[in-house]
């Protein structure tokens, strides 16, 4: 499968080529795909495989599903071993459709068919275009912190964050200490009032107090270095507003999935929306330690002659193993005062540490039993109910 161009090799069941296809990726094109497919197979039953790594056979796939032919998804891993096997390796579009061929006709009652599911899809989309504002966000955070140092040293202690609404507010207006000669505190003050209703004047004469002592930081060329920064201040602002308006999007499909993973304390819009995304139907997995093997959190055996161990498994889909990671240490984390967040799973992991487990292996468990929990919840489509325990008088 590619962008523009796709190609399909039909072999029989003794691994003979019997012919090749290259069609354009455009629906208009698939059902002379289809023809040409039935004139080399003649009366012969036929199987589709498809390896689809970007999603550009989405639109291939789900016109021959739904036009009732057998269609199975093949793994990109099982193409490369074949290509692999082969003592001298190459690659061209024609050879990895006769692996794709190859791996279909092996594993044809083992590999599983090709589905789609258009809102765990559009799930998916929604997500990666949040991450990758997110990470432009990061990115133009970091290249602000940069440029606002040269011209403001003391500038970690104006605000609480370097991207709040009122920081934001000042730094358009204010990108260098010259700007700040030109106003007073009171001026200052009443541009950030409009943002920040609850800013004190006793703020803004601390914060001239700290760009006195900071000195002269007058440097030539500074007015291009001020449109940068509120050039940074512009995009952060529409990044932050964007990721709202994604938000919102999110807000409205998820709940069609029918799952309720926000019920269960530590998972935010964003991790249910991860968690959905990269798990898709629940009902792929048999169990909840399938899902585990599939995000390699369940570990494997490594053995010969009879000699061997589980190790750790570092293969699978590692997003959603991260996932796991960092809900597990928000489940048996410890506030300020001392209380644990969530007592029970903080008892489970103290438990594992006692039975002789180090913490990250203590937190495996953990987050195998979050594994569990949240296959049943989406497995059954309803609502976190957390474990009390009883006294053992009832």
């Amino acid at each position: 499968m590619h962008k523009d161009i796709h190609c399909a090799v039909v072999i029989d069941c003794w691994m003979n080529k019997l012919g090749e296809i290259t069609f354009e990726n455009r629906p208009s094109k698939f059902p002379a795909f289809v023809e040409d497919v039935r004139k080399v197979c003649g009366a012969k039953e036929f199987v589709f495989g498809l390896e689809d790594t970007r999603g550009f056979g989405r639109n291939l796939s789900a016109y021959l599903v739904g036009r009732k032919f057998d269609v199975k998804h093949v793994n990109p891993a099982y193409t490369s071993a074949v290509r692999l096997s082969n003592p001298i390796v190459y690659k061209d579009d024609s050879y990895d459709a006769y692996c794709v061929a190859r791996v279909l006709r092996d594993m044809v009652d083992a590999l599983p068919d090709a589905k789609h599911e258009d809102i765990f899809w559009t799930i998916r989309q929604l997500v990666k275009r949040r991450d990758l504002l997110v990470k432009n966000n990061v990115m133009n955070k970091n290249t602000l912190h940069n440029q606002l140092m040269y011209s403001y040293p003391s500038y970690r202690k104006f605000f609480a964050e370097i991207d709040g609404k009122s920081a934001l507010c000042f730094w358009e207006n204010y990108p260098s200490p010259e700007h700040i000669q030109n106003t007073t505190p009171e001026q200052v003050y009443v541009t950030l009032k409009v943002i920040n209703q609850g800013l004190k004047r006793e703020r803004i004469h601390e914060i001239f107090a700290m760009i006195e002592n900071d000195g002269d930081t007058m440097k030539n060329f500074q007015e291009e270095r001020d449109f940068i920064v509120k050039s940074l201040v512009k995009s952060i602002r529409s990044n932050l507003e964007q990721i709202k308006e994604v938000d919102v999007e999110l807000e409205r499909i998820i709940p069609l999935a029918g799952y309720k993973l926000r019920t269960m304390p530590g998972i935010d819009l964003a991790t249910e929306a991860h968690l959905i995304s990269e798990i898709g139907d629940i009902n792929r997995f048999p169990d909840s330690d399938k899902l585990a093997r599939f995000m390699g959190l369940a570990p494997v055996q490594f053995s010969s002659a009879g000699k061997g161990k589980d190790e750790r498994c570092r293969n699978g889909n590692r997003v959603l193993n991260a996932i796991f990671h960092f809900l597990a240490i928000q489940m048996v984390a410890v506030s300020k005062g001392g209380k644990p967040r969530h007592p029970v799973f903080r008892e489970y992991f103290e438990q594992k540490v006692k039975e002789g487990k180090n913490k990250p292996q203590a937190l495996v468990c953990v987050a195998r039993r979050l594994v569990r929990i949240i296959y049943g919840m989406m497995k059954t489509k309803t609502e976190y109910r957390p474990f009390e325990k009883t006294d053992g008088k009832n």
